[in-house]
């Protein structure tokens, strides 16, 4: 039985990574990597929820789900979350395995047009966006709207394969934080957080 879960999940593993793979030969600058974070980079980067503050939380490029995973297994209900997905085989797949998620296929860069509502107001988000396949000037706007909507001190945390935060600090009204440097995850990453005002 024990064996049969293994075979299962090592399954599906493969299926995502694949997955992963093909969105990145058809859309390099979209998809980040070519293969998915690892669950321990996915629990890492959901440990800046706060499941208590009674707010939505936004993720954006969920890619194959594991991140949206690691969120829900911070007692965050499917219907608070919010997941904004490019691709468009991915936002199938992801609707797939969390049929109460709010999936939207949008740009992150536009959540004006992606979200249902303007103003909307979240309690944190989680990016997987591969923000150095962008021009600096576009991260730089990239984070302030999204610090737009978010309570002052919640966090914004990034994902990155580079050394350097990808949105460099004394660029805009948003402090840089280094969270977290993880050999675990291939490629290694880092993980970066972004706020606006006194911790929350």
């Amino acid at each position: 039985m024990r064996q049969h879960g293994l075979k299962k999940a090592l399954g599906e593993r493969f299926g995502d990574e694949i997955r992963f793979f093909k969105g990145w030969i058809d859309k390099p600058r979209a998809v980040g990597s070519i293969i998915p974070t690892s669950s321990f980079t996915a629990r890492k980067m959901a440990s800046v929820v706060n499941p208590d503050s009674g707010l939505p939380v936004l993720e954006l490029g969920p890619g194959t789900g594991v991140i949206t995973k690691a969120i829900l297994a911070r007692s965050i209900k499917p219907e608070n979350l919010w997941s904004v997905e490019y691709s468009a085989d991915f936002v199938e797949h992801l609707t797939e395995i969390f049929p109460a998620v709010n999936i939207v296929q949008g740009d992150a860069f536009n959540l004006d047009a992606a979200l249902p509502e303007k103003g909307m107001v979240f309690d944190s988000v989680v990016s997987g966006v591969p923000l150095l396949n962008f021009p600096v000037e576009q991260r730089v706007r990239y984070i302030e709207s999204l610090l737009d909507r978010i309570p002052a001190g919640r966090p914004i945390v990034q994902l990155t394969y580079g050394p350097l935060s990808p949105v460099p600090p004394r660029r805009g009204n948003y402090s840089v934080e280094h969270f977290d440097f993880i050999v675990r995850n291939l490629p290694p990453t880092q993980l970066w957080i972004y706020r606006r005002g006194a911790r929350a």
